[in-house]
């Protein structure tokens, strides 16, 4: 009798150390998966998200290929798109018609996974129909793009040393003199020859060539990929300018006649 109460008092042998570990592992796995997707797909939507160069429009600065990584943090703050801003814009007006992809894989299982990833920002979409191109001038800027001549805004002309060399400002398609209108974007391409940006837009008669501000999904900051051509997107000096000067000066040379206007007509 006793010694069956001794053998029922006996407690179990402890399960081994590591077996305790992995099955932990096993049922915290799911829950650190589904935490890195929610965190990836905050981060997508609130913070930073992946995209491909489609093309060949932005050289040099952009090669084909490049994966940027795109700031959507500040616009939820109230920034705006600034002059010499490299953007990723939503297509305003039809501009990729008859366009394909080259982010597309023929391969559907590939295709497959890469939406998987894209849906969570880790890789570009598939279906990509976004478009990217620098920002030369903001709503209430005057631009003037004609060919045999340096791009002004407001008057000031443009140091250009990031369009692709051998490229000409304006030559390929002169459009003249432009004021874009509030609340929209005047954008050109780096690689001035192979770029069909707000210039070409305008004269297709496509919106007036005007990108909305409210189509701008964010700031390009990075080249992320490869790894041989990381680089940081900031703005070129050029922009350093004040493009508001000939509007103050203009204000300034009227303040005189203005005066002896209001001279004349008094009692």
């Amino acid at each position: 009798m006793n010694d069956t109460l001794d053998e029922a008092a006996v407690p179990a042998p402890a399960e081994p150390a590591p077996e305790r570990r992995k099955a932990r592992f096993g049922k915290e796995l799911p829950i650190l998966v589904l935490t890195a997707l929610v965190l990836a797909l905050l981060i997508k939507t609130f913070l930073l998200q992946a995209f491909s160069i489609p093309s060949d429009s932005m050289q040099n600065t952009l090669q084909t290929g490049d994966r940027v990584l795109v700031d959507k943090l500040t616009p939820w703050f109230g920034s705006t798109p600034q002059r010499g801003d490299v953007v990723v814009f939503h297509d305003p007006d039809n501009w990729l018609k008859g366009e394909t992809s080259s982010t597309q894989s023929s391969n559907v299982v590939l295709r497959d996974f890469q939406s998987a990833l894209s849906l969570v920002g880790l890789m570009p979409s598939a279906n990509e129909k976004d478009l990217i191109k620098r920002v030369i001038a903001v709503g209430g800027d005057t631009v003037q793009c004609t060919a045999g001549s340096p791009v002004k805004v407001n008057g000031v002309a443009l140091d250009e040393p990031y369009i692709f060399p051998g490229s000409t400002p304006c030559d390929d398609y002169s459009v003249g003199t432009v004021t874009v209108p509030k609340g929209k974007l005047w954008v050109m391409g780096d690689h001035r020859n192979y770029s069909a940006d707000s210039r070409f837009q305008r004269l297709q008669g496509n919106a007036g060539g005007f990108v909305p501000v409210s189509d701008v999904i964010g700031r390009a900051i990075v080249v992320a990929w490869p790894v041989t051509h990381w680089q940081t997107l900031s703005v070129p000096a050029t922009f350093d300018s004040d493009f508001d000067q000939p509007a103050l000066g203009a204000v300034a040379g009227a303040l005189p006649l203005t005066l002896w206007y209001r001279r004349r007509r008094r009692p």
